[in-house]
C-alpha cells in the first residue's frame, strides 16, 4: 500500500537531496535483480536515515537486516571519525553484492557485515550503540528490542521499519497474519515502555523511533 499519492511522493522526492551515484546504482541493481525490491529503504527513507545519523553523530550503529545494503550506506554517512556500523543479515547469497556496494561507497572498512542469525550474533557485538535500526524478520522485532536495549546508550535510538505493514495493522485482529500481529505487538511494547520516548512516523511503511531516556 502507498500511503501517499504517487504525485505527492514524487513531489517530496523532487525536493529531497538526490541520491548519490552509488545509491542510484544500488537502487537500480536491487530492482533489476531482486525478487522483493520493495524491501529497499529507497530514496526518501534513505535520506531521512542519513539525516538522523548526521544529527546524532553516532560512534556505533547496529543494523539488523542488511538486505542489499542501501540503508547501511545511508546510516554510515553520519558516523563520527573512527565509528563503525555492524550490519547483520541471514541471507548469505547477498554477501558479495553488499560488499561490492560498501566498497563502492568507500565504507568497506567502516561497515562490518555479518551473516547469520541475529539472535545469536547480537550478544557478541559490543556497545554502547548510538543507533539500532531494525529491519529484519517481523516476528522477532520484540526479541531484537530486548536483546539490544541494555547496550543502547542513554539518549540512543532504536528505529524499526515497516511498523505500518502496508496498512495491515488496522485490520481486525482475527484477520491479521502472524507478521502483522508481531508488528502491532512491537509498537505496543515500545509505546508502553516508560524507559523510552517514542514517535511513529508514517514515512513510507512506517518508522517507529524510540529514544532511550
Amino acid at each position: 500500500m502507498d500511503f501517499l499519492s504517487p504525485e505527492i511522493a514524487a513531489y517530496a522526492e523532487s525536493y529531497t537531496q538526490a541520491e548519490s551515484e552509488v545509491l542510484k546504482e544500488l537502487n537500480r541493481d536491487t530492482y533489476a535483480n531482486m525478487l522483493t525490491p520493495r524491501m529497499l529503504s529507497g530514496h526518501l527513507q534513505g535520506q531521512l536515515l542519513m539525516m538522523l545519523s548526521k544529527m546524532i553523530r553516532p560512534k556505533i550503529i547496529l543494523e539488523i537486516g542488511t538486505y542489499t545494503g542501501y540503508s547501511a550506506i545511508c546510516l554510515a554517512q553520519g558516523l563520527e571519525p573512527g565509528g563503525v556500523l555492524h550490519t547483520i543479515d541471514i541471507n548469505e547469497e547477498l554477501e558479495d553484492m553488499i560488499k561490492k556496494y560498501f566498497h563502492k561507497a568507500g565504507f568497506e572498512n567502516i561497515i562490518k557485515p555479518r551473516i547469520g542469525n541475529a539472535v545469536n550474533i547480537i550478544p557478541g557485538i559490543e556497545g554502547p550503540y548510538d543507533i539500532v535500526f531494525i529491519d529484519a524478520d517481523k516476528e522477532n522485532y520484540s526479541k531484537y528490542y530486548d536483546l539490544v536495549f541494555d547496550k543502547v546508550r542513554t539518549g540512543g535510538y532504536i528505529i524499526a521499519d515497516n511498523v505500518l505493514w502496508s496498512g495491515n495493522v488496522l485490520k481486525p485482529e482475527n484477520e491479521m497474519d502472524e507478521e502483522t500481529k508481531a508488528l502491532v505487538s512491537y509498537s505496543e511494547k515500545v509505546h508502553t515502555d516508560k524507559r523510552v520516548e517514542n514517535i511513529l512516523l508514517p514515512v513510507r511503511d512506517g518508522l517507529m523511533i524510540a529514544r532511550k531516556k
